[in-house]
């Protein structure tokens, strides 16, 4: 877990990096950026507050991970924080060259030297590598003799970090632990940044098993149980149900624990691990069979867990528990199918 209580700007160097795809050019700084402390704290503010998430990532290549480009430049930097602005200048010339999709903007490039930052209780250093691509219009109110004028300008909203990436160092020999954020996600050409620029890969680590997990049960439930059984959306959310309840009340996960809590049913825990195997296979991913459950994780794999009926376009149900009280029939009349929600009160 990241935070930033005693965290401060060691040295930070900025670049304009334009579009290659519109012919736009780099424009190199000759030197690193001297700045007031007061300007550090807003832009500490401005770099460091979006990085709220525990997923983490590690810096990787297919044959040598030395042929990342970033992880070679920023373990240069590590190695000799003087080496920052010539560094900078190759991570520029680097991100240029993966600037080729026409969606792409040019803006400026920062690469930042931070000394204690907060991880697992433990302070480290780390590189942050930001651009900052769009631009807001701000009124500039003044006053002027007798009166007031007001002007517009353009300028970054220190709200509003568009993409970044903290490079923690730790764990070298594993790629380093980065953690990035992007809020122009959107379209394949938002992967330039963490595939083409960074190309990282998710750290293996509780975060990762954990949402791992979640994931393939959920899809197991919702795309490959009805397949092989007859089974009502009644049933399927009472199973998704259960899968959160579990995750949420567990420090720990364990497999067999797991399925016999939550499926209960030989056949159906059978068809779990079948699946398991299928399901590692298609997405050339291993998934741990014990592993500490990771809070956040689960928070946000539940969110995408959906606990809903839908029918028609007509109602919605949202099941939260006590699958007894509702129950699946047929109108004699009229051949249409019904729900029956059994409640003591209404709210």
């Amino acid at each position: 877990m990241l935070s930033f209580p005693e965290t401060t700007i060691d040295q930070i160097v900025v670049h304009k990096v334009g579009s290659k795809y519109n012919e736009e050019n780099i424009r190199f700084s000759k030197d690193t950026l001297k700045i007031a402390d007061e300007i550090k704290e807003l832009l500490s503010k401005y770099f460091l507050t979006p990085f709220k998430s525990n997923e983490y990532f590690n810096f990787y290549h297919e044959s040598d991970i030395n042929l990342n480009e970033v992880y070679h430049y920023v373990s240069q930097v590590f190695d000799d924080p003087e080496k920052i602005h010539d560094q900078s200048v190759n991570l520029a010339k680097h991100l240029y060259e993966n600037s080729t999709h026409p969606n792409i903007n040019g803006g400026e490039f920062y690469t930042v030297y931070f000394q204690d930052i907060d991880f697992n209780n433990e302070p480290v250093d780390a590189i942050g590598l930001f651009k900052s691509e769009t631009r807001e219009t701000f009124l500039k109110v003044y006053p002027s003799e007798d009166n007031y004028s007001i002007e517009s300008e353009q300028g970054i909203d220190i709200k509003k970090l568009d993409k970044g990436c903290l490079i923690l160092n730790i764990e070298k020999e594993k790629g380093f632990v980065v953690t990035s954020v992007d809020k122009l996600s959107k379209g394949e050409d938002a992967r330039y940044w963490i595939d083409d620029f960074l190309k990282i890969k998710q750290r293996e680590d509780e975060y990762y098993h954990t949402e791992n997990v979640m994931k393939m049960y959920k899809n197991f439930v919702v795309n490959e149980l009805p397949t092989a059984y007859e089974i009502s959306k009644a049933d399927q959310v009472d199973m998704i149900n259960k899968s959160k309840k579990f995750f949420k009340e567990s420090d720990n996960f364990e497999m067999e624990d797991f399925t016999e809590k939550v499926i209960d049913d030989k056949d159906v825990i059978d068809s779990f691990n079948t699946y398991k195997k299928v399901y590692e296979t298609d997405n050339e991913i291993q998934i741990s069979d014990e592993f500490q459950v990771s809070d956040s994780a689960v928070k946000k794999q539940s969110r995408a867990m959906k606990s809903v009926i839908k029918l028609d376009k007509n109602f919605h149900i949202y099941v939260h528990g006590n699958r007894e009280y509702i129950s699946r029939g047929v109108d004699e009349k009229t051949g249409m199918q019904y729900y029956q929600i059994f409640f003591k009160e209404e709210k």
